[in-house]
């Protein structure tokens, strides 16, 4: 790219430096993508699900029960509930966003080389902030390789979404040859039987590795592949979605019903109470009718044995006074009274118990409870 060709002479120091964009978007709002989906924090060790959801060491750790995405209750399927695979692409955002983050919240940043002087061009190659002095050490060494390399005050006016597509670069892939890595011999071939990358050396002298294809071609059509599956999913989501609709109209649904029934019991238990409070206020009412009459009953033959029992206790003590202090004059005119009095009362025979009053016959009352 001609923006990316490298700075002979190193930045001029007379260039007025750009103000930053008083428009850039929160990084903090625009980036949560990145975060670890349940504790929502940035982490060096994101490791990504089988179920495409991402998640950090320390949630994995803690996961209970092990082997099971906490956010989807899909299964690991490894033994340690650790995933293999890294979201090399949300660290790799981590690390470019700390950087803009530098850019942005920093006025005076150092030169990551001699760390005395103020940087002014950032080496997106290198990923080191150079003061002018290191810049132009940094071009000589690498005169031969086209290192991009940005002034600090153009960087700084950018957006976060803008710095992260300006460094997107193209990384090395080395031969997937056993000790070709560690001599970096610079893949530029894709074998498409072992699916592997190759150096040029292992696709002309191995004649195994056939058939051959070019290695950002393959990247490209890994991409398409993504996509068209991304399409394929979305065509297929919106079943789901339709599922998920339903079923969540049908848990609407439920709830209703179960706030209706509660609501007609709750209604009809108060119908039933009323209606028990009612009968009870009757059967009471008839019981106090029926128990009156034999309680007025009760009361006289009460009053009736007591004035016996007092007119006997009178004749007794009246004989007895007559036999203590009587003249005889005195017996002879009381005497006869006394003794008719007395003949009255031997008379009496107290009632028998089956000819007391009786209460009121219950019956009924019991009937009326038993149906209730």
């Amino acid at each position: 790219d001609g923006a990316a060709a490298p700075m002979e002479t190193g930045p001029q120091t007379g260039t007025p430096p750009c103000s930053p964009s008083s428009q850039q978007p929160a990084v903090k709002d625009d980036f949560q993508f990145i975060l670890c989906e349940h504790c929502r924090q940035e982490s060096p060790n994101l490791k990504l699900l089988t179920c495409l959801h991402t998640l950090c060491l320390d949630c994995l750790s803690e996961n209970k029960p092990i082997g099971q995405c906490p956010i989807c209750r899909m299964a690991i399927p490894q033994a340690s509930g650790i995933p293999d695979m890294d979201n090399l692409l949300f660290t790799n955002l981590q690390t470019r966003l700390n950087i803009y983050k530098k850019l942005s919240n920093s006025s005076g940043l150092s030169c990551s080389r001699c760390r005395s002087e103020t940087a002014a061009v950032w080496c997106s190659e290198c990923e080191e902030f150079l003061c002018t002095k290191c810049f132009e050490d940094h071009q000589w060494f690498f005169k031969k390789r086209s290192h991009e390399a940005r002034r600090v005050e153009e960087l700084r006016a950018e957006s976060a979404h803008q710095f992260l597509e300006d460094t997107r670069k193209s990384y090395n892939l080395f031969c997937s040859s056993p000790g070709h890595a560690d001599q970096g011999h610079i893949s530029t071939i894709y074998c498409r039987k072992c699916e592997k990358p190759l150096c040029c050396s292992c696709a002309l002298l191995d004649s195994q590795h056939a058939p051959f294809c070019d290695i950002r071609s393959e990247t490209q059509r890994r991409q398409e592949e993504l996509g068209i599956m991304s399409q394929e999913l979305k065509q297929k989501r919106s079943s789901f979605e339709a599922t998920y609709a339903a079923l969540q109209d049908e848990a609407v649904r439920l709830e209703q019903v179960q706030q209706e029934m509660r609501e007609l019991i709750r209604q009809r238990v108060e119908q039933l109470v009323r209606l028990i409070r009612q009968e009870e206020e009757e059967l009471l009412g008839l019981v106090e009718a029926q128990q009156e009459q034999g309680r007025q009953e009760v009361v006289r033959e009460l009053q009736r044995v007591e004035g016996v029992l007092r007119r006997m206790e009178a004749g007794e003590r009246l004989v007895e006074k007559m036999s203590l202090y009587a003249t005889e004059q005195e017996v002879m005119d009381m005497q006869p009274f006394i003794k008719d009095s007395l003949e009255q009362l031997q008379q009496l025979r107290p009632p028998a118990t089956g000819d007391q009053a009786q209460p009121g016959d219950l019956a009924e009352c019991r009937a009326r409870l038993q149906a209730l």
